[in-house]
């Protein structure tokens, strides 16, 4: 599998998913407050450079999703068909995550049927760790 790339912008994510928190990032000049994804050292609403990462409720629906044929990456190709998914967060419904849907934490990625996949979806985080990362997967909630 290939690993994502930690920035210095984004390596506090990367920490926080660590630690089993899916935490983003957000202006911390009072009047302003803007969440942002992905992660950047100014704020586009405001230009401030003052940052602070607010925790997630680790909820959000499917926004988007694709079921790669033939996968795009020979990493990937002895888990096919599985599914990409960008995530809508519950708690910031601008920001939008991508990632997979599995079946469990750890489980491979065609772990779920893709017939069970909806635009709308209701999910949750999960945390798998690929060669030392906490990488956010996502799991299906009955809804």
């Amino acid at each position: 599998m290939l690993n994502p790339v930690i920035d210095e912008d984004g390596a506090p994510f990367w920490e926080f998913t660590a630690r089993g928190e899916l935490r983003v990032q957000a202006c911390a000049k009072k009047e302003c407050g803007e969440l942002r994804f992905p992660p950047r050292p100014c704020c586009p609403h405001c230009q401030s450079f003052a940052t602070e990462w607010r925790l997630m409720s680790g909820r959000g629906r499917i926004w988007s999703y694709v079921l790669p044929h033939p996968p795009l990456l020979p990493d990937y190709a002895n888990q096919a068909p599985y599914n990409a998914v960008l995530v809508e967060l519950a708690d910031a419904p601008r920001i939008r995550l991508a990632g997979n849907v599995v079946a469990s934490p750890g489980a491979r990625l065609d772990s779920v049927d893709p017939a069970r996949l909806r635009i709308g979806a209701p999910v949750r985080v999960a945390f798998t760790e690929i060669d030392g990362i906490a990488v956010p997967r996502w799991i299906l909630e009955r809804g």
